[in-house]
């Protein structure tokens, strides 16, 4: 599996790929200089069980590691990624 980073303006997104197949799809926007904003995390149903969407936050966790940054997870789904690995909280705003 592939995991691809793409931005436009103030928006974002982290794409799991496998088999030329999207596995999955994390959205984020850009809240200042300084933090990012996950508001979606969506998982194609045929990877559903398969750690797709764990896997996009992490790519987001390192993403705002490398940059410095703090995230602020809206979307449910990355929320409770964040409650359960504590290890994470580092990013967390």
């Amino acid at each position: 599996m592939t995991i691809t980073r793409s931005t436009e303006g103030k928006k974002g997104n982290f794409k799991a790929v496998e088999e030329a197949h999207e596995a999955g799809l994390l959205v984020y926007s850009y809240a200042g200089a300084d933090k990012i904003i996950i508001e979606h995390t969506d998982v194609n149903p045929v990877y559903k069980g398969k750690g797709v969407g764990k896997n996009l936050v992490m790519a987001a966790v390192n993403y705002a590691r490398d940059q410095k940054i703090k995230i602020m997870p809206l979307c449910p789904f990355a929320n409770s990624v964040f409650e359960k690995t504590p290890e994470i909280n580092d990013v967390l705003f």
